[in-house]
């Protein structure tokens, strides 16, 4: 049901089901990740590991396509930290108890979490911004810019806007967005004025290490008009996999590391779908070290292939508290060390207000 947020019909009869489905599977996660000590041995599992302690990977020489080598790692590169989370709604007409408790209470549960990394990366869904007319689609969301330096000191540094609600209000809603989200210090990613802009890395310098983050957006229903091109502005890049995958080569060429953070899938599966497999693999054959994955509203594994992590989708996040599966979700914390090998995890966290993320 791409583009729906709420519970239909059917859900009366069936949602009993999958969602006692849903939360033994995540359950069964949480209580694994629970026993496994930042600092102790990890354990990986076939198909679906919340913890991974993996080697450095080949050098990009070795990667599809990828052209070249990787800046030289060196001793003088220390440990950084990079977490990421999934859906953020800032939209006070579809989470009212911002109204009443002020934009701080979306990050008052995370105990200051995101303030202890080196770099948060969010999915911000929707447009935050006073500009601009509906498009004609079922859910608009617009989101009150007064709410951006909240986010900005809780410890977010990067809001992906390549998803399917940041052109909710038109071209000139999403370039207010990129601007309102950049006045608040936060890099906007996966958005702009033309494909080539909103295709474009941030880049961070962080103990050693530049860093760069993409942001992708490969859900084009209901609207596809939405997705940028040559000279309009839009969220990038649709199902073009090609323009995808060369910009992770470039910021391959140009970064230590590489983070994607790329919109996919099916709204409500928990598990990914064959060709989501194959596209995040072939990010990490393009150069990618790490995937935060959205869009489905639930929780889904965390993999790893080729010694790097794909959480798959970080499920809902800042996001009303529908239904037990859908309030499930974490942070996803991956630890660069100095050598360049990676320890990856998946923090339980539960919604247990709307818009109210704790984490557990």
């Amino acid at each position: 049901m791409p583009g729906s947020h709420r519970r239909s019909g059917w859900g009366r009869s069936w949602a009993p089901i999958v969602i006692a489905v849903t939360v033994a599977i995540v359950a069964g996660g949480i209580a694994w990740i629970a026993l496994t000590g930042d600092d102790g041995p990890a354990a990986p599992r076939a198909g679906a590991s919340s913890s991974i302690d993996v080697d450095p990977s080949p050098s990009p020489a070795d990667h599809e396509g990828s052209g070249s080598e990787q800046p030289d790692r060196d001793e003088r590169k220390g440990t950084i930290v990079i977490q990421g989370t999934g859906d953020v709604n800032v939209d006070p007409s579809y989470i009212p108890t911002f109204t009443s408790q002020g934009w701080d209470y979306a990050w008052s549960g995370l105990d200051g979490l995101l303030r202890s990394d080196d770099l948060t990366v969010i999915n911000l869904e929707c447009a935050v911004s006073d500009k601009g007319t509906a498009v004609p689609k079922e859910f608009n969301f617009r989101g009150d810019p007064a709410a951006l330096p909240a986010m900005r000191r809780a410890g977010v540094e990067v809001a992906n806007l390549g998803n399917n609600h940041a052109y909710d209000f038109g071209p000139d809603a999403l370039l207010d967005t990129v601007r309102n989200v950049r006045s608040a210090r936060i890099a906007p990613v996966g958005a702009g004025a033309t494909q080539r802009d909103a295709i474009s890395p941030a880049l961070f310098e962080r103990d050693g290490w530049t860093v760069a983050v993409l942001g992708f957006d490969q859900v084009v229903d209901p609207y596809p008009d939405a997705i940028a091109t040559a000279s309009k502005p839009g969220t990038a890049a649709g199902h073009d996999t090609h323009a995808m995958l060369r910009a992770v080569r470039d910021a391959a060429r140009r970064a230590d590391i590489v983070v994607v953070t790329i919109h996919w899938g099916v709204e409500l599966d928990t598990v990914p779908r064959p060709e989501q497999v194959a596209l995040g693999h072939r990010f990490v054959d393009a150069g990618a070290d790490m995937v935060f994955g959205h869009h489905p509203h639930r929780l889904q594994p965390l993999d790893v292939y080729r010694g790097k992590p794909i959480f798959w989708s970080l499920g809902n996040f800042v996001w009303p508290n529908f239904s037990v599966a859908g309030s499930t979700t974490g942070v996803a914390r991956v630890v660069v060390r100095p050598d360049g090998s990676l320890r990856a995890r998946l923090l339980p966290a539960y919604i247990e207000a709307m818009g109210h993320p704790v984490m557990r």
